[in-house]
């Protein structure tokens, strides 16, 4: 059987599902991977409200379209990062709260808990995403970034995320980082460090072919 062609949805989160989802289907689409803003997929209204999912299943069948994935990457991002006024454009409002940065970052992580909680009610076995960083605005190392700066970075990613997958493992959902500027992991041998700190067989990369040029993984 052909692998299914499906479309990410967060570059057409202007758009209601309800008018993408036949739109994608004329494209030619399989399927949509799903994002959690817009009006695509909401968190936490798959986890009070079992008519949501519903729904949203429907919605997709109806158009002959599939979801073997979700994605989560603006709240993702916020569980690492230095967090400042920028963070409150991409996070639910009830995850910025006051905006204390460790607050907004402890905040994150619990929204990425309850992702792969709601992808499991869902029969979605993948969420994707960002994971955010603490050091990637060192990357250009001046003043000079020791090794011991970066090793504490990558301390701050596994300290943070693996409590995170112990849920998704709990529920029998992967995690796929989008290796990415800004992320912990943005080329090959970041990539490499992070799957070393995090240890986590629920941790995994997201092949996304559009980056693989400017990452060096080809030429």
């Amino acid at each position: 059987m052909p692998r299914p062609i499906t479309l990410f949805t967060g570059q057409w989160a202007d758009l209601p599902l309800a008018d993408l989802a036949p739109l994608a289907r004329q494209m030619g689409y399989d399927g949509l991977e799903l994002a959690c803003w817009g009006d695509h997929f909401d968190v936490q209204a798959a986890l009070r409200d079992p008519t949501h999912l519903r729904r949203t299943r429907d919605l997709l069948e109806a158009n002959n379209l599939s979801c073997v994935a979700i994605s989560n990457h603006l709240v993702g991002q916020a569980v690492c990062d230095p967090i400042d006024e920028r963070h409150q454009q991409i996070v639910p409002a009830h995850v910025w709260g006051d905006g204390d940065p460790e607050g907004v970052r402890q905040r994150a992580a619990q929204e990425m808990m309850d992702t792969a909680r709601a992808a499991a009610a869902f029969g979605v076995k993948v969420v994707n995403g960002f994971t955010g960083s603490s050091v990637w605005h060192t990357l250009y190392a001046f003043p000079p970034t020791s090794q011991a700066y970066w090793d504490r970075g990558f301390e701050d990613f596994a300290a943070r995320w693996r409590p995170i997958m112990d849920i998704f493992d709990a529920h029998d959902v992967n995690f796929g980082l989008e290796v990415h500027p800004t992320e912990i992991a943005f080329d090959i041998a970041s990539a490499q460090r992070a799957l070393e700190a995090i240890s986590h067989s629920r941790f995994g990369l997201n092949y996304d072919p559009s980056h693989l040029a400017y990452q060096g993984w080809i030429t």
